[in-house]
């Protein structure tokens, strides 16, 4: 069953909704880590001007309150925000579909709390939402992204050509599925923990 706000911890890591409030630690976060995560940053195609932060912000958390979406962002021990984990779109219906993308601080990549997320996340997915397939699309030359879906065993379907439009062209993903069935027993969480 869906609860919003849906608040996700495992150790020093904890999920939560984000909020109008975190827009300088959102900054912070991105400015910091800028190099690190500019050539995945997807982009309007059009060149069209984004919403604001809070707006951004709004429209997620309504999102997460109608179960269309599940907008989380990542605190590891005191750092508020530490990077963002995302299923979106939420698909029900004969479906039951998710599509999960996620970026962390540079300051916290390699140290497994991205793989810890995605996990946390797909279990929610799968236990509360009744999802059938988690899918995560990643960049052919984004290792560390690969790293993620290679701990959490998530099996390769092929190639997503021109999927996302990315540093000024559009880009060719990996497609990686799990099914329900697919996941180890105890959850995603248990096994890599």
């Amino acid at each position: 069953m869906h609860v919003w706000p849906t608040i996700l911890t495992h150790g020093d890591l904890t999920l939560r909704p984000v909020r109008a409030r975190d827009e300088r630690a959102w900054a912070k976060a991105r400015k910091a880590s800028e190099d690190w995560l500019a050539p995945w940053d997807v982009a309007d195609p059009y060149g069209q001007e984004s919403q604001s932060f809070r707006a951004w912000a709004r429209g997620f958390r309504k999102q997460g309150r109608l179960g269309t979406a599940l907008p989380l962002v990542l605190e590891i021990g005191d750092d508020a925000f530490a990077g963002q984990v995302m299923a979106s779109p939420i698909t029900y219906g004969p479906a039951r579909t998710a599509v999960i993308g996620y970026w962390i601080s540079k300051a916290y990549a390699g140290r497994g709390y991205m793989p810890r997320a995605v996990a946390l996340t797909c279990d929610y997915l799968f236990d509360e939402l009744g999802i059938h397939r988690v899918e995560i699309n990643v960049r052919p030359e984004n290792t560390p992204s690969l790293r993620v879906v290679e701990k959490l065993g998530f099996p390769e379907e092929g190639r997503a050509r021109g999927l996302l439009f990315i540093d000024g062209d559009w880009r060719d993903h990996r497609r990686f599925a799990m099914l329900a069935e697919d996941r180890p027993k105890g959850g995603l969480i248990a096994a890599i923990a």
